[in-house]
């Protein structure tokens, strides 16, 4: 019988998905990655069984019955932070969009390669662990600071609620003030991955300058660099006519 491994990143893993073949492959992968599953076929169940347990994690399948993955997640988020890895169905981009928009930290397209799944619920849940962070000690600027080994973050002293991603993705831009990043790069340096949907990155922005802007629709911090990318801008001012799109 194979035994088995534990990977450093190992955690308790809640599979909510209708289709039992599916939930059965997916979690015997996690299981056999190391992992602790608990399973579960719709909504309702899905948030009994956080109830119970909160998860490390959520593979959470979009197309639920009754109840749908978006509104799972955003209940979800309403008990407290948990990372979510959204299932969507190939060529859904504005289910995509729509899973990053209510807060899913990943998503994985259907079909999908379980050993895929695994990697990217590995990814994400070592980046949940305090000593992930790539730079210890505090960051701080222009009102926003970063503590990367609590993995908590404040404006003006007022806690930001973020998602996974969204702490990751300002934590690295305060350490990299001034410096455009094209969208490529970002993925690859807070998303780990060497390619994948640029809109996530798009999509993530945005929501990160609804919570640390002063006013989201004239970002004078993170500033669009027409062409290229996105950088963090702690000191300058907006210009009139600065960026009112992602």
């Amino acid at each position: 019988m194979q035994q088995p491994y534990t990977t450093p990143s190992a955690g308790r893993v809640l599979v909510v998905d209708d289709d039992p073949t599916v939930a059965e492959v997916v979690a015997g992968y996690l299981v056999r990655a190391g992992h602790a599953v608990d399973r579960a076929a719709d909504g309702p169940s899905a948030l009994a069984s956080a109830a119970g347990q909160w998860p490390d994690l959520v593979v959470l399948d979009l197309m639920l019955p009754g109840m749908d993955g978006l509104e799972v997640c955003a209940r979800l988020r309403e008990r407290g932070p948990v990372p979510v890895i959204m299932l969507t169905a190939r060529g859904d981009e504005d289910d995509r969009v729509l899973g990053l928009e209510v807060g899913a930290d990943d998503y994985v397209t259907k079909p999908f390669s379980p050993r895929e799944l695994v990697l990217r619920v590995e990814s994400v849940l070592r980046r949940t662990r305090p000593a992930a962070a790539a730079v210890p000690g505090t960051l701080a600027a222009a009102g926003l600071t970063v503590d990367a080994a609590a993995r908590r973050a404040t404006k003006d002293g007022t806690e930001l609620a973020l998602t996974l991603r969204e702490f990751d993705l300002l934590a690295f831009l305060l350490r990299h003030p001034g410096r455009a990043f094209a969208r490529e790069e970002l993925m690859r340096e807070v998303w780990g991955w060497d390619f994948g949907d640029l809109s996530t990155v798009t999509v993530h922005v945005r929501r990160l300058r609804g919570k640390v802007e002063d006013d989201p629709a004239r970002p004078r911090l993170i500033r669009t660099v027409w062409g290229v990318g996105y950088r963090f801008e702690p000191d300058a001012a907006a210009g009139p006519e600065e960026d009112r799109h992602a």
